[in-house]
């Protein structure tokens, strides 16, 4: 995928808002590798680093209802999303950890195998429609990013890229993963979950970085009740 589109120069000594635009056109190539190891000044510019914790009750009642955006990479750069209903937050090793669980039937699997690190990004409600998307088709056969007109930032630790209309943002580098067993999984949960098969394995990220929009905790209010 390519965009047409100008080269924008900030002047530190200025206000965002004036900024000097060169006319002279050119092609940008829209992969997440051109994009990593920006300078935090040039990436999410409005987003406010918080630790790891500040929004965890409102990141879990996402989770637990319409579901959260995780974002990996292809080797070549090329961003791919999906909705997750499941993770926890923990502290192991002397690290803050986020789990996140993927089936190894899942394009995005195969995409953590490759980069080793990910974005674990929360929508506000006015995403409903592109989280339920998201969950619903592959990245094998779809530019999910292209078809819900999500915009990919640069991240500020791991290649994958945050989703610049999301509000809460963890970026997360891959520190162990296990398989969910059959052996040793309670036989209700076995039953309920993994009727046919395909266990999840367990992704156990570090967190390096949490930020958030300045007004995350309104926008995120109201995800509990309706």
């Amino acid at each position: 995928m390519r965009w047409l589109g100008v080269l924008i120069l900030k002047i530190d000594a200025l206000p965002m808002a004036m900024w000097y635009i060169i006319t002279e056109a050119f092609t940008l190539t829209a992969a997440v590798g051109d994009f990593a190891g920006a300078g935090e000044e040039e990436v999410c510019m409005n987003k406010q680093d918080v630790h790891y914790s500040t929004y965890l009750r409102e990141t879990l009642e996402v989770l637990s209802h319409d579901g959260a955006l995780l974002v990996s990479v292809t080797k070549s750069g090329h961003a791919n999303v999906m909705t997750i209903g499941w993770g926890t937050f923990g502290w192991v090793w002397e690290k803050p950890i986020l789990a996140v669980f993927v089936r190894p039937s899942r394009y995005t699997y195969h995409l953590l195998e490759e980069s080793g690190d990910f974005t674990l990004n929360i929508p506000p409600r006015t995403l409903a429609e592109t989280v339920a998307y998201c969950g619903s088709v592959s990245g094998r056969n779809f530019d999910k990013f292209a078809e819900r007109k999500l915009t990919a930032r640069a991240s500020r630790r791991v290649r994958a890229p945050i989703i610049e209309e999301c509000v809460v943002h963890y970026e997360c580098r891959v520190v162990e993963k296990n398989d969910v067993l059959l052996a040793t999984l309670v036989p209700e949960i076995a039953q309920s979950a993994y009727r046919n098969g395909d266990f999840h394995r367990v992704y156990y990220g570090e967190i390096l970085a949490t930020y958030a929009d300045p007004d995350a905790l309104v926008r995120l209010a109201n995800i509990a009740v309706r």
